[in-house]
């Protein structure tokens, strides 16, 4: 009901607004932008799709995603036949067994689990929705109420939405390609920002599921992942911005090298039937795939009308317009459009970052704050339409009001870090 409620809420008050602005403001082409708009088109100032082309623009998305899916989930069935999603499930068991106290333990689904976490902590987002999806359905068939989230699934899809990543590879690029002076000054402050996001939401939903964090196990993972981060950041500051790209590109792709090579070696150990195994994981890809166009289709749909009705420009405005009356700095607002659409859209937000570099220089405090805000968090409300939908939930919980307070968390330092490195 969450997500019907907020869904319906993003359409009426784009409507309203749009409404507004037409009647009363003279803007006439508006309700042509919000229904057939396109986002190259010279006339329209939002530089958004409309309706129409939102809709083929879903479709699209769903259809690049039946190859990949196809791919991984093909992998991921050699993997399971020959045994190392269980092996993987043992190693990181522990651990999870605490956050995840409804899953049985060594239950093959946290090698789904730590398969996606891995792909997201590199920045690997085709290889991390395949993974993600796998978890879920996995999660789902524990699920005893099928149209409700399970608080496994709940505490799973706060995680991935926190959007924990060690090296913002698309930013740095981003950075390099508008002329940067240090495209990775960024680096430390985002990493600084998405861990605090994580450690939000494992804190907001462990606190709603009446888990305790202060478990032995649990101090002893948090406190590893820190120190490894940690000796991570001192190398990759001792490199300079062509360096560390090509560090984080040759990481990022040999590890997905490595997990096929090792697939493959394992199931040739375990004399699995390597390409019958790899055609019934891959058929999964494009059945998944189909399911979610509905969820696609309806949530970009509102988020392209809030875009287009020019709300987001209202917001803004108006914080600027409190902040501004209170005497308070109000560089960061400048760098907040990419905060507001970042939860709905990783195209929006993505260019919401570039238009405030292009605006403002890449590195002005609120270029930089934009780059970081991109980097340290995930398109929260695509997350819920796509993993939800994939399994058919319709009743999310909370889960919409952990991802979102993780997201604010995750805000809120941002802007902190971004004055403190660059004042």
């Amino acid at each position: 009901m969450a997500l019907s409620r907020i869904w319906s809420a993003f359409i009426i008050i784009a409507i309203v607004v749009a409404s507004i602005k037409c009647f009363f403001f003279g803007n006439t082409e508006i309700f042509n932008w919000m229904v057939t708009g396109k986002a190259d088109d010279p006339t329209n100032l939002t530089r958004t799709d409309g309706i129409f082309e939102t809709c083929w623009t879903s479709v699209n998305i769903a259809l690049k995603l039946i190859g990949i899916m196809a791919l991984f989930l093909g992998f991921m069935s050699i993997a399971e036949k020959a045994g190392g999603v269980r092996l993987l499930s043992k190693i990181i068991g522990p651990f999870f067994s605490k956050l995840f106290p409804e899953v049985p333990k060594g239950h093959p689904v946290f090698g789904h689990m730590m398969m996606n976490f891995s792909a997201n902590l590199l920045g690997l987002d085709n290889a991390a929705t395949p993974f993600g999806l796998k978890t879920m359905e996995s999660l789902q068939e524990l699920n005893p109420s099928k149209t409700t989230a399970s608080n496994a699934q709940i505490m799973f899809l706060c995680l991935h939405a926190s959007g924990f990543n060690i090296i913002p590879v698309a930013v740095i690029a981003a950075r390099a390609s508008m002329k940067a002076a240090n495209p990775v000054d960024i680096f430390v402050p985002c990493l600084i920002a998405t861990f605090a996001a994580t450690l939000a939401a494992i804190i907001v939903v462990s606190i709603k599921q009446k888990i305790n964090l202060f478990q032995p196990v649990i101090i002893g993972w948090l406190f590893g992942l820190t120190l490894l981060i940690s000796l991570l950041v001192v190398y990759l500051t001792t490199l300079n911005a062509t360096a560390v790209q090509t560090f984080s590109q040759q990481l990022s792709n040999g590890l997905i090298l490595l997990i096929f090579l090792l697939i493959i070696l394992g199931a040739l150990y375990k004399k699995i039937n390597l390409f019958e195994a790899f055609v019934d994981g891959a058929k999964n890809g494009f059945d998944i795939a189909v399911r979610i166009i509905p969820y696609l289709v309806g949530m970009l749909v509102a988020i392209s009308m809030l875009r287009t009705s020019g709300t987001f420009d209202v917001i803004i405005n108006s914080i600027k317009q409190v902040f501004a009356s209170m005497g308070a700095d109000t560089r960061f607002i400048d760098g907040l459009p990419t905060a507001l659409v970042r939860p709905l859209s990783g195209a929006a937000s993505r260019g919401m970052m570039f238009d405030t570099m292009k605006t403002f220089s890449p590195d002005s405090f609120a270029g930089r704050l934009s780059c970081i805000l991109q980097g340290s968090s995930d398109t929260t409300f695509y997350v819920i339409a796509v993993y939800f939908g994939a399994v058919s939930i319709k009743n999310t919980r909370y889960s919409i009001g952990a991802m979102l307070l993780a997201d604010l968390v995750g805000v809120i330092v941002s802007i902190l870090v971004c004055y403190l490195f660059f004042g």
